[in-house]
């Protein structure tokens, strides 16, 4: 996306509205116990019932919660990724949400995005309200960590503010993996993920400016080499589409490399800077370092920049 498309997306931006109640009764919920071989799905209206009422809902355990992006649905890539990712991890339930009802539907693209983005607030506020009756059936705040993905990064801003308000008490975490931008990036503060819609909120960038934000609003900001254009994602022949093809090759391969960290924790390392220019020549060595992705320890602040490859490219 380029040019003038990207602008005429961004005056969208405030046109979001935050009030308007939207039915979204199709979003479902995909529950994975893997230590019991068990898994099932629940229209969200229905699911805290099927959670906590037909199943023995183990509330010790740590929950991820992943929100998925635009055009996606629970039979995509993304999704498989995050299942592979967390199937062997100990005293874990995952939950996926799939709201592609609202999100995936034919059409022309650029108009089906500005229609999946009016029912962000909706979907976040309905997604909150779940979470937070998990909690008065006794799920810890503490037990809670949110992943979104693109357009699901900025649905877990208005997920966590439902939360917090419903139970006077914040998620212990919300992960925005390269959160979407279109509509986005130019628009008010309270319309986006950002520190304070949980108790602590971290950032992945990755295609800032292009399908991701350029926003850094989160109390931890990483830029994966430079935040733009990763290794591998290259244009095509035809610049029109090359161009769009490496936008969503670098959009995804955030996930990848979040994901690498759930079994790999120290394979990236993050330095505090003020620019990937001084990163880039050693100027930040001495700077805080701290590490990125499923085990950030979260007593970091700030911007920081993150080198997958010693020849990552700009």
């Amino acid at each position: 996306m380029k040019g003038g498309q990207d602008a005429s997306r961004e005056t969208k931006a405030s046109n979001i509205n935050k009030t308007a109640v939207l039915d979204v009764s199709n979003v479902d919920v995909y529950f994975y116990d893997f230590k019991n071989n068990f898994n099932a799905t629940f229209e969200i209206d229905k699911a805290i019932d099927g959670l906590t009422n037909l199943y023995n809902l183990d509330i010790t355990r740590k929950l991820i919660f992943f929100v998925p992006g635009y055009k996606s649905n629970i039979y995509k890539n993304t999704e498989e990724t995050i299942r592979q990712t967390f199937r062997d991890v100990p005293n874990t339930y995952l939950i996926i949400i799939d709201h592609s009802a609202y999100t995936s539907k034919p059409g022309g693209r650029r108009e089906v995005y500005e229609k999946s983005v009016t029912f962000v607030p909706s979907i976040g506020k309905r997604l909150g309200t779940f979470l937070a009756d998990l909690h008065s059936k006794g799920y810890s705040s503490n037990n809670i960590h949110c992943i979104g993905h693109s357009l699901g990064a900025q649905i877990l801003g208005y997920a966590g503010t439902t939360y917090s308000n419903k139970t006077s008490e914040k998620i212990w975490r919300i992960t925005g993996i390269d959160p979407a931008g279109p509509c986005f990036s130019n628009s008010f503060i309270d319309n986006q993920i950002r520190s304070g819609v949980a108790e602590y909120v971290e950032v992945y960038h990755c295609n800032a400016g292009g399908l991701g934000t350029t926003a850094v609003l989160a109390d931890i900001d990483f830029f994966f080499n430079k935040g733009r254009k990763q290794p591998d994602c290259h244009e095509g022949y035809i610049p029109a589409y090359g161009e769009s093809e490496a936008a969503k090759c670098s959009h995804k391969a955030c996930v990848k490399f979040w994901s690498e960290t759930v079994h790999h924790p120290g394979w990236y390392l993050a330095w505090a800077c003020d620019s990937y220019k001084d990163f880039s020549k050693g100027k930040c060595a001495a700077n805080q370092v701290t590490i990125a992705g499923y085990s950030n320890p979260g007593n970091a602040t700030g911007v920081f920049y993150v080198s997958t490859d010693a020849y990552a490219t700009d």
